[in-house]
C-alpha cells in the first residue's frame, strides 16, 4: 500500500503547509510546470519524489525530468504527463496513446483545473490535481492525496490550499 501526494503547476513557488499535509505520503508526484529546482529539491527532502517537466520549465528541468512518465505501482499502471486534456477531450498529443495502451490511471496538469474523473471508453482513472502556484488563471489552488492498494485506489482527498494569491512565504533552502 503506498499514500500518494500529488501537485502541479507550482511554477517555482512550494506552499510550506505541503510538507505537514504530504507527511503521511511515501511518495510525491508532480506533474509539471514545476518552474524551479528549489521546488523539487525541496520536495525531494520530504519524501520520494516522482516528476516530469512541463511547457513552462527551462532547458535545466527538461534536462533533469522528463516530458512523460510511465510506471507500475503495486498493481497500478500510471501515466505522468504535463498537457494532456481531460476525458473525453484529449489533447491529440495523448489521444492515440491512451486508445492504444491506457494505464489504470492518467494523471496530467496544465489546466490548473482540479478534476478527478472516470472514464468508461478507456477504463481508466483520469487525475488532474489542479494548481498548487500562485501564478496562473486558477482561483483555488489544490492538490491531491490518494492511497493505491493493490489495483484499487482510494481514499481520495482534495486539499484546498487557498486564493491563488494568498499563501504563506516562499520555502527557501
Amino acid at each position: 500500500m503506498k499514500r500518494i501526494g500529488l501537485l502541479s503547476d507550482t511554477h517555482g513557488w512550494l506552499d510550506p503547509r505541503l510538507r505537514e499535509y504530504f507527511a503521511a505520503c511515501d511518495e510525491i508526484w508532480h506533474a509539471g510546470d514545476i518552474g524551479n529546482s528549489t521546488v523539487t529539491e525541496e520536495l525531494q527532502r520530504w519524501k520520494p519524489l516522482r516528476a516530469i517537466h512541463g511547457n513552462i520549465d527551462d532547458a535545466k528541468m527538461r534536462l533533469e525530468f522528463p516530458a512523460d512518465l510511465r510506471f507500475t505501482v503495486e498493481g497500478v499502471r500510471v501515466w505522468i504527463t504535463h498537457i494532456g486534456g481531460r476525458p473525453p477531450r484529449y489533447d491529440p498529443g495523448v489521444r492515440e496513446e491512451l486508445k492504444r495502451d491506457a494505464p489504470n490511471l492518467f494523471i496530467c496538469g496544465h489546466s490548473h483545473i482540479c478534476m478527478v474523473k472516470f472514464d468508461p471508453v478507456l477504463n481508466m482513472l483520469y487525475m488532474n490535481p489542479g494548481a498548487t502556484g500562485r501564478h496562473g488563471w486558477h482561483k483555488l489552488r489544490t492538490v491531491l492525496r490518494f492511497t493505491i492498494d493493490g489495483e484499487k485506489l482510494k481514499d481520495l482527498e482534495v486539499i484546498e490550499l487557498g486564493p491563488r494569491g494568498a499563501g504563506a512565504p516562499d520555502v527557501r533552502s
